[in-house]
């Protein structure tokens, strides 16, 4: 077989990449590859239960044994849960509710134009600051991020004289490689929140741990404020001067202004406002004493604020979003508010379809004691290997990234491993926020490469504007530029958390209380 001189010039990584996504495309759908998982799982426990395996958690004394699916007892629990495993399945009301409020935000205008008047306010020096700094928050807008905020980042890049592809792409890299950090909380907080809340029941613990969608909050929001200026400096300092000079196509119209109206300004204003209001009178119920937004004992931690943040966000959401689409007219009447919570919805319609199979094999994984059973050997496993320290969930990390290459659903990846690997480093002693904080650093950082990403692809496009003979090897190239550095700096600010003891979030250390 004859090799083409392209072939023939594929670097090593260009090869692995290569690899990466054929395997990734003989991967099926995420939701058939949970029925897979799903039939495997019955046929599994059905085997293991056959055979009369047991379990003892430590700390208890009572075996458990592991349950087969198909059997009576599983086949009635089926029958009788599968409704009930789908619709208290946490995080799908938790993301819906999200989904609904930043929807809402969205179409009435107020994120893009929040994105916009940050772009257009930068001095030509602090582009790629601000560009880093606001890519790193967009995981507010759920994917939508990914697709809107590249594209106006090359826009300010052009208008600033700068080179529009170092905006777009280094725009892009920090969307993705950050899509886990961040200063502000959204639906990826609740989601991930809500499948470590499932993975939580899968082994007993004296202390149950409190589960929120801010456990990694003070994690994140150092993440989302460190990460902007390394990804700035490797977008002005490396990137850029590898592109040179730009030069416009031939025919290349001019872009689209991304300044703001003064409607628009105006709108975000009495937003502004508005949002400020709601902060501090939700802030001054929280701290008042006697509150009813306080726990037990009058306690900040432990309380129904944060237990039920879900609320609170969706009204920060609303409000802002009426508030500027009233002003600037893209709300005219009561009616365009359901409607765009209604379009939101429609944009959820397949995570819907997803999460049908994901609770199922989560359900099934829980309650045949499965997951216990991993769970305690996979425990037992770290402690022979010595790998119960930070160099145990560095290998967590080390595994997570690299699947994430090929699985890049972070609902998908999440919901697979966290039946396992949450409950195994619980009985190690650890907290599952800080395993939920390890896993945001490997489902973000490689996400920037996997040739397996839609949106790689809609990048692709925006690029062809500036230069249209680029191909998706040179995106990934420069693409690539952003990988290692970002993950050793998540890495390093995950090593200060742990040996600092610094916590996660409210209430969530390192290690579980005792």
């Amino acid at each position: 077989m004859s090799t083409t001189p392209a072939q023939a010039k594929q670097s090593p990584a260009e090869r692995v990449l290569g690899f990466v996504e054929r395997v990734g495309n003989r991967l099926p759908d995420p939701f058939f590859l949970f029925v897979y998982l799903f039939a495997a799982l019955a046929v599994i426990t059905t085997a293991v239960a056959a055979c009369h395996v047991t379990v003892t958690v430590p700390g208890t004394t009572q075996p458990v044994a592991v349950k087969g699916l198909f059997t009576g007892e599983g086949v009635r629990f089926l029958l009788s849960k599968l409704v009930d495993n789908f619709v208290t399945f946490p995080p799908l009301g938790n993301v819906l509710v999200m989904l609904l409020a930043v929807g809402l935000a969205e179409r009435a205008g107020l994120l893009e134009a929040a994105v916009r008047a940050v772009f257009s306010r930068a001095p030509r020096w602090l582009l790629p600051f601000a560009v880093s700094l606001v890519s790193f928050q967009a995981h507010v807008m759920a994917d939508a991020g990914i697709i809107v905020i590249p594209p106006l980042a090359a826009l300010v890049f052009r208008a600033a004289g700068r080179h529009p592809v170092a905006g777009a792409v280094g725009s892009f890299a920090c969307v993705t490689g950050g899509y886990g950090a961040g200063t502000l909380l959204g639906s990826y907080d609740a989601l991930l929140s809500g499948l470590t809340q499932k993975a939580v029941t899968v082994v007993p613990v004296a202390v149950q741990p409190q589960v929120t969608m801010a456990m990694n909050w003070f994690f994140t929001t150092a993440a989302g404020l460190l990460l902007p200026f390394l990804g700035a400096w490797l977008t002005a300092r490396v990137l850029e001067p590898r592109l040179g000079p730009y030069t416009p196509p031939e025919g290349t119209a001019a872009d689209e202004s991304a300044a703001l109206t003064p409607v628009q300004r105006k709108g975000l204003r009495r937003a502004a406002i508005v949002l400020v209001a709601y902060v501090v009178v939700v802030a001054g119920a929280w701290l008042l004493p006697g509150s009813p937004l306080r726990g037990d004992n009058g306690s900040l931690i432990s309380s129904p604020l944060l237990t039920g943040l879900v609320l609170v966000l969706f009204l920060a959401f609303v409000l802002a979003g009426i508030t500027y689409g009233v002003t600037t007219g893209t709300i005219t009447g009561p009616g365009d508010v359901p409607s765009m919570m209604a379009e939101a919805v429609k944009d959820m319609a397949g995570y819907i379809v997803l999460i049908l199979a994901i609770s199922q094999f989560i359900a099934v994984f829980t309650w045949s004691n499965l997951g216990t059973l991993l769970a305690v050997r996979g425990a037992e496993f770290l402690q022979s290997v010595h790998l119960t320290g930070f160099a145990g969930i560095l290998a967590f990390v080390v595994l997570v990234s690299v699947l994430n290459l090929f699985i890049t659903s972070g609902s998908a990846l999440w919901s697979l491993v966290a039946p396992v690997f949450v409950p195994a480093f619980m009985l190690l002693g650890y907290d599952p926020g800080f395993v939920q904080a390890a896993y945001r650093i490997g489902d973000s950082a490689t996400q920037i490469i996997t040739p397996l990403s839609p949106y790689l692809f809609v990048l692709l496009t925006v690029l062809r504007r500036y230069e249209p003979d680029v191909r998706l090897g040179t995106l990934i190239a420069r693409m690539s530029i952003f990988v290692i550095p970002f993950w050793v700096v998540w890495v390093g600010l995950l090593a200060v958390f742990y040996f600092g003891d610094i916590p996660f979030g409210p209430g969530v250390h390192v290690h579980l209380p005792r």
